[in-house]
């Protein structure tokens, strides 16, 4: 029996002439995703990507989980291949599908007729093998509105495939298909969330992370690893770069005002994650803000954050309820390293009384204090870089 894996498209269908390229980086980041699971043969055709094992060493189970983290795959599914011959659909399903027939309180047949050449309409299809296995597994009624297990049958090209209830995947678009931007990765709950979220548009990402040690612990560096290592089962490989922020944060401290320690702070926060993007050809910022959320999160600090910048400055978290972050955490198994009590830089030398609604003139006024470019370079040329793959 021909075991294998179907895995059908989102949003790229809605593609024009340009869709091809679309489903060729997905069936790329498929390959990638099962390199060492064995050799299996990965094509695309009427908006569901194959994936077929080659040989029998091939790890279907663990190829199956790792497909449901693939950007760009709305559902998939187990299935069986077969001759488009009713005789050979019914008998694959009874095969392929007998445990979950028996277990099954109740079932229907759905069928998708592609190949319009094939002789039998979908609702005939659906009615012929529906009535044979009702025949072959009496113990499990017909239930056509509201069924326990749907036996799915596709009419295809090339052949006739069989398999039961879809799994929903991971949605969005395949990682590279819509450019590189640098995210702002702290050790916090929103910024893994907001990393994951921009990669599911497709977007292929280089975390930045400041680090300010002594003032930060090494388990702090080591928990923001660990957050990027989960996020490459979504994103594939990343390559964090580690910013050594002590000495900006001390000069900071030492010749600006407190109130405005933060807001300055994340100005030199975007101004190296632009030189990072500039260096690797990112075309955007990503970070984890949320209006309101702190006090260097109003629409007035986030306008005089970002206009130090010219790249624009993705913020998908931005509407979103706390609750709804959390949840989006726990979702993608970054919640729990997030929680951990090792604190980041944003936490060192915290003003007691934040300006909320700065003006630019006085954040320009009180950087003048600062060599703000050569502080800028000292810290770009030392940063440390950490490749993970999944």
């Amino acid at each position: 029996m021909n075991d294998m894996i179907l895995l059908k498209q989102g949003e790229m269908i809605l593609k024009g002439l340009n869709r091809k390229a679309f489903e060729m980086k997905l069936m790329a980041n498929v390959r990638r995703k099962l390199r060492d699971l064995g050799e299996f043969r990965v094509y695309a055709v009427q908006s569901t990507v194959y994936v077929e094992p080659q040989s029998n060493d091939c790890d279907m189970d663990e190829a199956f989980q790792r497909l449901k983290k693939v950007f760009g795959v709305i559902a998939l599914s187990r299935a069986a291949a077969c001759d488009k011959d009713m005789d050979a659909i019914f008998n694959t399903a009874v095969a392929y599908l007998s445990a979950a027939m028996e277990r099954a309180e109740s079932f229907k047949v759905e069928t998708k007729r592609s190949d319009k050449s094939f002789p039998m309409t979908s609702i005939q299809i659906s009615q012929h093998i529906g009535g044979r296995l009702a025949e072959r597994f009496p113990d499990t009624r017909v239930d056509v509105k509201n069924p326990a297990l749907t036996v799915n049958v596709e009419i295809r090209d090339y052949a006739a495939y069989v398999h039961g209830d879809a799994v929903d995947g991971a949605g969005g678009m395949p990682v590279g298909c819509n450019g590189r931007a640098v995210t702002l990765l702290s050790g916090g709950i929103d910024s893994p969330v907001s990393t994951y979220m921009i990669a599911k548009r497709g977007v292929q990402l280089i975390p930045v992370h400041f680090f300010s040690f002594p003032y930060t612990s090494q388990q702090a560096r080591e928990k923001v690893i660990e957050l990027a290592q989960i996020l490459t089962e979504y994103c594939g490989r990343l390559t964090v770069e580690i910013v050594p922020f002590t000495h900006i944060q001390e000069e900071i401290r030492q010749k600006c005002p407190e109130e405005l320690f933060t807001l300055i702070m994340r100005r030199f926060m975007m101004r190296i994650a632009q030189r990072v993007a500039d260096s690797n050809g990112c075309a955007a910022l990503v970070t984890g803000e949320n209006l309101g959320q702190v006090a260097s999160q109003t629409m007035q600090a986030m306008a005089v954050t970002e206009e130090c910048v010219s790249l624009p400055v993705l913020r998908p978290l931005i509407g979103m309820d706390k609750r709804e972050i959390i949840a989006l955490a726990r979702q993608i198994g970054t919640f729990d390293t997030s929680i951990l009590p090792y604190e980041d830089c944003c936490t060192v030398f915290t003003p007691r009384h934040p300006r909320t609604r700065p003006h630019l003139d006085e954040i320009l006024e009180a950087e003048a204090a600062l060599d703000v470019d050569a502080l800028v370079e000292e810290a770009f040329k030392n940063i440390e870089r950490v490749k993970l793959k999944p």
